[in-house]
């Protein structure tokens, strides 16, 4: 091809690649616009829930959107009328069982996934079959089943309830092995032959092989674990039957009873503020542990 054709050739590309590019930018705007319309859709609620936090006026019912006189009253009296409803006794108790809940079911989903990614036995993959069904089942059906077993076994009054809280949300994580156990199969076998050679048990194996490589899905089981019983409202209200062992989030449905709602509502949105505190900073450390876990496998 001459010179001429290929300057002929360019110039008549030239308006097609402007008329793409302009395009694509156009994209970029309408696409950023709807994200960023989203956004603000997503933190209008957030923005007033923190603002109705710092409402004088405890009512539920306001002429304007946001709150026009602001105090801290509202966190003061979340923690000292405890006469009324004992925020930082639920709170406590809360907090109790999302970190043993949180323990124990890291624990357990990293056995049975073990088990099930590395080990070969009878009905292995029966087992896993009766599990993903009942998966599929939501767990309120077998609510009041739970609640009379721990009944029976006298777990259900005073002070046990918090044990029995402990026990159900943890029971059941064993049955959440899916995820880990496809995490624990993309790691290779070499790695635990190679171990058994060199005199390792089992049991190092797992400890000082699997689990640090395992570090990202340890992350997500226990910010799972965490959330469940700190979010948790059916269980909880079966098996609490009074208000010394009521959950942090039984306490936010009592603010809203028709007997509370007008005292308790601006220190709902209060106490609605302080039980993201520890989600958040739940997030933040987890995520860090989470980082270095990922940096440290991307250069091993």
């Amino acid at each position: 091809m001459s010179n001429r054709s290929r300057t002929a050739a360019a110039r008549t590309g030239q308006p097609f690649l402007h008329d793409q590019r302009k395009r694509r930018i156009a994209g970029d705007i309408v696409i950023h616009l709807i994200l960023a319309v989203l956004a603000v859709i997503w933190l209008i609620p957030i923005v007033w829930v923190f603002a109705e936090s710092f409402n004088k006026n405890t009512a539920p019912y306001t002429r304007t959107f946001f709150p026009t006189e602001f105090t801290l009253d509202n966190y003061v009296k979340l923690f000292t009328d405890k006469n009324v409803l004992d925020f930082p006794k639920m709170f406590l108790n809360t907090f109790v069982i999302a970190c043993f809940t949180c323990a124990i079911s890291v624990i357990f989903v990293l056995s049975v996934a073990y088990c099930l990614s590395r080990m070969r036995f009878r009905l292995r993959r029966t087992f896993m079959n009766v599990v993903l069904i009942l998966g599929m089942f939501p767990s309120i059906m077998a609510a009041s089943a739970i609640y009379f077993i721990l009944k029976a076994a006298g777990l259900a009054e005073g002070n046990t309830t918090i044990v029995a809280l402990i026990l159900v949300y943890s029971a059941g994580t064993g049955a959440g092995f899916y995820v880990m156990k496809g995490y624990m199969d993309t790691i290779p076998t070499s790695l635990d032959e190679a171990a058994l050679i060199d005199g390792c048990t089992r049991t190092q194996v797992f400890w000082k092989i699997i689990v640090p490589i395992c570090k990202p899905m340890i992350v997500y089981q226990a910010i799972t674990g965490f959330l469940t019983p700190w979010l948790d409202f059916v269980m909880a209200k079966v098996i609490c039957r009074t208000q010394s062992n009521y959950t942090v989030s039984l306490g936010l449905w009592l603010m809203l009873q028709k007997e509370y709602i007008q005292n308790w509502y601006a220190r709902f949105a209060a106490a609605a503020v302080l039980i993201s505190i520890p989600i958040a900073i739940l997030f933040i450390i987890m995520q860090r542990f989470y980082q270095e876990s990922m940096s440290g496998s991307v250069k091993g």
